[in-house]
């Protein structure tokens, strides 16, 4: 295997883990494309980026305290 491809296996690997670590691993593929597709509309530097990016974040700190189950925040609107 070439170092180009082992560097992208280890992306795709990384991203996967970040959907199981969400908890999304039981989601329908169309779904989760489509919640991709509209995170990639967002601009960065806006104040909805910077707040997803925040609780990304904040995510990652929790999870590398608790190695147990992912983290859901449910927002109300």
């Amino acid at each position: 295997m070439t170092a180009d491809r082992k560097r992208e296996a280890r992306e795709k690997f990384l991203l996967g883990g970040i959907v199981v670590r969400a908890g999304l691993s039981n989601a329908d593929r169309a779904f989760l494309l489509g919640g991709l597709l509209e995170l990639a509309s967002i601009k960065p530097g806006t104040s909805e980026h910077r707040r997803l990016r925040d609780t990304g974040e904040e995510a990652f700190k929790a999870g590398a305290q608790d190695r147990g189950s992912p983290r859901i925040v449910e927002t109300v609107e």
